[in-house]
């Protein structure tokens, strides 16, 4: 993981991972979820907070990463732009060295990776990319937990990624080297993902311009919304550009049997995926938005739970 000089670990990548490290945090997410379920209490972080920056709008995010503190007996802290400095120009640097003076960790949801990574790279407290225009990695969590509950190891499978080459795309590209499955990317031409992260994972990903191809024998397809937030004003281009790359029952058939469907939601049905396929029994994205909260209880639990 990231580490800076006060040695303290940062999650702003999956590759902030090494395989060991990702394999054991997802199975300690799925017995986090049992001992939750089971009704056993389970309090690590005790007198322990989390302070949670938002300059992106949140629900998965927000709900899981509050609930999970509390669940884990700590505390989360709330702030978006209009409640601190951070949206009235107060470098990040100082907003860094102050906040993480006063909680035990920092989860950010914003823009540019070079916002956190900047914060990051002034704190005394670990801080998690909670999302960024680049990268998305802990809803890979979620997601490689929700495919190991329902298929086992996800090693040397494929998986299909249809539609932008995004932050989500960026981080299933690290999970096809974190996790060793092949990845086929089917987007159209122009919205390709980072030139410099598909060289770093050529080895496992392909780019590929039709989605029926991409999902051939894959046990795993996943998509995203055509526009993400900060791109509303490209909606009526990028509809365009990606009708022809929907998840629909066609491409499902054209994978594996048992394949399932993945979305990170919020979702729209009849643009990037048919209301039959989400709707439909290949569809795990109800577990896929709950493992959020368990996935990210088990890095919270890495990061913040003290030395034994």
């Amino acid at each position: 993981m990231h580490a800076q000089q006060n040695e303290c670990r940062h999650f702003l990548a999956l590759s902030d991972l090494n395989r060991d490290q990702a394999k054991a945090l997802i199975a300690r997410a799925t017995e986090l979820k049992r001992m939750h379920r089971s009704g056993q209490e389970h309090r690590p972080l005790a007198r322990r907070t989390l302070a949670m920056i938002f300059e992106k709008a949140s629900t998965r995010t927000r709900v899981s990463f509050e609930a999970g503190m509390v669940q884990l007996g700590g505390h989360a802290i709330f702030l978006s732009p209009r409640d601190t400095q951070l949206g009235r120009g107060e470098p990040i640097e100082d907003s860094a060295r102050v906040i993480s003076r006063m909680v035990d960790a920092v989860m950010i949801r914003t823009f540019e990776q070079a916002t956190l990574e900047r914060f990051a790279a002034h704190s005394q407290v670990p801080v998690i990319n909670g999302l960024t225009d680049r990268l998305h990695p802990c809803q890979l969590l979620a997601d490689m937990q929700t495919f190991a509950e329902h298929r086992g190891d996800i090693r040397g499978k494929r998986v299909a990624w249809i539609g932008d080459g995004n932050n989500m795309c960026h981080s299933f590209m690290e999970a096809a080297e974190l996790f060793d499955f092949e990845l086929r990317i089917a987007c159209p031409e122009g919205y390709e993902p980072d030139a410099e992260l598909l060289a770093a994972a050529s080895d496992r990903c392909t780019i590929l311009r039709d989605p029926r191809e991409a999902a051939s024998g894959a046990q795993l397809v996943a998509t995203d919304v055509w526009a993400s937030m900060g791109q509303e004003d490209e909606q009526a281009r990028r509809e365009a550009a990606f009708g022809p790359f929907q998840v629909t029952d066609s491409v499902m058939a054209s994978s594996a049997k048992d394949a399932l469907f993945m979305h990170c939601l919020p979702a729209h049905r009849g643009e990037e995926v048919a209301a039959s396929v989400i709707d439909g029994p290949q569809s795990v994205v109800w577990d896929e938005a709950e493992n959020r909260l368990h996935a990210q209880k088990a890095l919270l639990e890495l990061l913040m739970a003290p030395a034994q």
